[in-house]
C-alpha cells in the first residue's frame, strides 16, 4: 500500500484564490480592504518567520496587515494597549496575537482582551468554550485545527463514526483539534506525555492527528492500515546531505507511514499552508460580519 499524499499547498492555493476574490469584492463594495492586525512580542525567530509569512499571505490575497512588533521587555500593560488599539481600529477586522508570549506576560489575559468580533485566531475563552459545548457554535475556530479538518475532508473522510486519536493537548492545536473532531461526531482520544502505551491507541485510529513537536516520533507500525494521518509537526533536524545542513520533518516517520496509511500529509507543505489560509478566511469572514453589522446599525 502507498498512501494518498495530501498536498496542503495545492488546497491552500485553491482556497486563497477564493479568498482573494472575496477580498476584492469586499473592497469594491465598502471602499477599503479587510484588515488583519498582528501583535508580536519578543524576538523568537520562529515567531518572526510565522508573522512574515502571514503578512506576505495577506498581501497576496488583498488583505491589509498592521503589525505591532514589540521587544520582549515590554510590559503586559503595553501589550494590552496594543491589542486595544487594534480593537478600536475600524479598518482592522481580525487580530492575531502571535504565541508563545514571553513568560512575564499572562497569555489568557491578553487573549481575553481581543474583541470577540476580531478573534480570528479563535483563542478567546468564549470561542473555545462554545467549541467545547454541545449545541453552541463559535464565531471563529483556531486556524491550525480548522486547516486539519479541511485536509481530512480533502482525503475523502467523514469523521462521523470514526475513531480519532490526537497526539498532544496544547491550547493551540491538540485541545481544539479534539473538540472539532468530537463536534464532527468522531470518537476521540487525546494522548499526551502521561499516556501509557500510546501506540495501543494510535493503532486503532481511523484518523490520527500528530501535534507533539517530536521528530519522527510516530512509527509506521503505530498506524492503522488505511488510516488517515494528519502530521502537524514541523521539526528542524540536522542533515549533512542538505545544502543548508538541516531539513524539516514531521512528528510521524513519513517513509514508514506512507506504506501503511491510506492518506497522509506531507511535511513541509501539508498543514502549514492551511493554517495561514484559515487565518485569511477568518479575517475575510470577520470583515464581512463587522461591515454588515455596521451598515445595519
Amino acid at each position: 500500500m502507498t498512501a494518498q499524499l495530501i498536498d496542503g499547498q495545492e488546497v491552500a492555493a485553491r482556497l486563497q484564490t477564493e479568498i482573494a476574490e472575496g477580498a476584492a469584492g469586499f473592497k469594491q463594495r465598502y471602499g477599503y480592504a479587510p484588515g488583519l492586525g498582528v501583535v508580536l512580542v519578543g524576538d523568537d525567530p520562529a515567531s518572526e518567520m510565522y508573522v512574515r509569512m502571514k503578512r506576505r499571505a495577506c498581501k497576496r490575497v488583498g488583505i491589509e496587515s498592521v503589525a505591532h512588533i514589540m521587544p520582549a521587555s515590554k510590559t503586559q500593560e503595553d501589550v494590552l494597549a496594543a491589542v486595544e488599539n487594534l480593537n478600536q481600529d475600524p479598518h482592522v477586522h481580525g487580530i492575531l496575537v502571535q504565541l508563545p508570549l514571553p513568560n512575564h506576560i499572562d497569555e489568557e489575559t491578553i487573549l481575553s482582551a481581543v474583541s470577540l468580533d476580531k478573534d480570528v485566531d479563535g483563542f478567546h475563552p468564549v470561542n473555545i468554550g462554545a467549541l467545547a459545548m454541545k449545541g453552541r457554535t463559535p464565531t471563529f475556530t483556531p486556524a491550525t485545527p480548522t486547516g486539519c479538518m479541511v485536509l481530512i475532508k480533502e482525503a475523502g473522510i467523514d469523521p462521523a463514526g470514526k475513531i480519532a486519536v490526537v497526539l498532544g493537548r496544547s491550547n493551540i492545536v491538540g485541545l481544539p483539534m479534539a473538540l472539532m473532531l468530537m463536534k464532527a461526531n468522531a470518537t476521540v482520544t487525546i494522548c499526551h506525555s502521561r499516556t501509557p502505551d500510546i501506540a495501543a491507541y494510535t493503532r486503532q485510529a481511523d484518523i490520527l492527528v500528530a501535534a507533539i513537536g517530536r521528530p519522527n516520533y510516530v512509527r509506521g507500525d503505530w498506524i492503522k492500515p488505511g488510516g488517515v494521518v494528519i502530521d502537524v509537526g514541523t521539526n528542524k533536524i540536522e542533515d549533512s546531505s542538505s545544502e543548508k545542513g538541516y531539513r524539516y520533518v514531521g512528528d510521524v516517520d513519513f517513509e514508514a507511514a506512507e506504506h501503511v496509511a491510506g492518506a497522509i500529509t506531507i511535511v513541509p507543505g501539508g498543514v502549514g499552508p492551511l493554517t495561514i489560509t484559515m487565518l485569511l478566511s477568518n479575517t475575510l469572514k470577520a470583515a464581512q460580519r463587522i461591515a454588515e453589522t455596521s451598515s445595519i446599525s
